[in-house]
């Protein structure tokens, strides 16, 4: 196997450009990662966000590691994530480079949850996580959180498609 693993890294990867294009044809969903309190809180909206496993429940979301947010999830250890739904697509801009540091949480309503993170009031969904792992990969920083709490909301989930934001309708 030792082989095939070295054969395996002589191929050359694809331009950002086009792997930026490929992958503009998965539907991701929508959410709002932050971390920290008052002054001190930071989030930013991301389309990367997966399950990972049950046991422990866990989480796998890529963070710039250029991003104010990617230093202070490092520095508190815990995160929220909150889902966004539809008519919240202003709030998923502002998140992504509208606004900066905590002027960002400015315009909607949060809370901080049990473990002291930001997170949105009017969320379809919340998940609260303590940092299990993480692994820096090229630009971005891998954080597996685990999962201490949530909170279930109402609302069609806000999704990334074509880099265009759309709600998908509950069945």
């Amino acid at each position: 196997m030792g082989c095939q693993m070295a054969q395996m890294t002589d191929f050359r990867s694809v331009e950002a450009a086009e792997f930026r294009l490929a992958m503009r044809n998965l539907a991701g969903g929508v959410a709002i990662v932050a971390t920290g309190r008052e002054t001190a809180r930071r989030g930013l909206t991301v389309s990367s966000v997966t399950s990972l496993c049950m046991e422990p429940p866990c989480l796998l979301v890529g963070v710039n590691a250029s991003s104010e947010t990617h230093a202070a999830i490092l520095t508190n250890g815990r995160f929220g994530v909150s889902l966004l739904g539809r008519g919240q697509e202003d709030l998923a801009l502002r998140f992504a480079g509208g606004a900066k540091g905590a002027e960002r949480f400015a315009t909607a309503p949060w809370q901080q949850g049990v473990l002291d993170v930001p997170l949105l009031e009017p969320a379809i969904g919340v998940l609260e996580c303590v940092l299990h792992h993480h692994q820096l990969v090229g630009t971005h920083g891998l954080f597996i959180g685990r999962i201490v709490a949530t909170r279930r909301g109402n609302g069609d989930p806000l999704l990334n498609y074509q880099g265009t934001l759309r709600a998908l309708p509950q069945a």
